[in-house]
């Protein structure tokens, strides 16, 4: 479905990303891990065809560079980090937003009868149907992020592009959406590219994980196959292995003492 091809690309004439080749087929998910700075955003950025790029960049056999905006808009959805929001719309007119290609088809580009269902079920599955007249300006960081969430889902693309979904949610929230998206790949035969901070929660998302430094993927492959505390600490120049036992040892402590 996706797939990079020798591909480099960043802004004003410096390289952030360099020689990056992997594929991505329909029905699976990737996560891509590392430090800050390192072309994680710009990775997803080059994919949805919003900055130009060296190499090849092909979505289902055609090249993302000879595309039409349109057309990759019809194909590949992107969700970026949100960080505050000044619009006056409600939740609900927001999310039908989304179905923005669909409605232009439609008389008057009034939304539908699939339109409404297709929205409403994805309102209910991102637990904010309850809340769907509210006013963006009044949300709490989590709640946008699951609103534009939801915002890309109705788009129905092939492909979705999440640059650190699971920002200001709380623990339920980011397992709950990390879930949905890996059975909603699974199931309805798409595929999701989703940059995270949170190893944990890649690995929940998938085991098909992509680990990058310095612009270039440092190892690429499953949980099993790449993570040792040396890659880790190659990765983020820290011992991140003992940093992780320290924080389950104080959680087994904590469980012992409730007990």
């Amino acid at each position: 479905m996706l797939e990079f091809k020798d591909v480099y690309a960043g802004y004003n004439g410096r390289d952030i990303i360099k020689d990056i080749n992997f594929t991505i087929k329909r029905g699976e998910s990737l996560a891509i891990i590392g430090p800050n700075s390192c072309g994680k955003t710009t990775l997803l950025r080059a994919a949805a065809g919003i900055i130009q790029h060296r190499g090849q960049i092909s979505l289902s056999g055609s090249a993302i560079d000879t595309m039409k905006r349109r057309d990759i808009a019809e194909h590949i959805a992107m969700m970026s980090q949100i960080n505050h929001v000044h619009f006056p719309y409600s939740i609900y007119e927001t999310v039908m937003m989304g179905r923005y290609r669909f409605l232009r088809k439609n008389l008057f580009g009034r939304p539908g009868p699939q339109d409404i269902k297709i929205v409403e079920e994805t309102l209910e599955k991102t637990s904010l149907m309850d809340i769907k007249d509210k006013s963006l300006n009044i949300l709490s960081g989590g709640q946008l992020q699951r609103v534009y969430l939801a915002h890309t889902l109705v788009q129905e693309p092939e492909l979705i592009l999440l640059d650190e979904p699971t920002n200001h949610m709380d623990v339920k929230y980011q397992i709950d959406v990390v879930n949905f998206l890996k059975d909603w790949a699974l199931k309805e035969g798409k595929a999701v590219v989703g940059v995270f901070h949170d190893i944990n929660l890649a690995m929940e998302l998938t085991d098909n994980l992509m680990f990058m430094k310095e612009g270039r993927i440092h190892g690429m492959g499953s949980a099993q196959e790449l993570i040792t505390s040396t890659f880790l600490e190659e990765i983020y120049e820290m011992d991140i292995v003992s940093y992780m036992v320290r924080s389950l040892e104080r959680w087994k402590k904590f469980e012992e003492d409730y007990e």
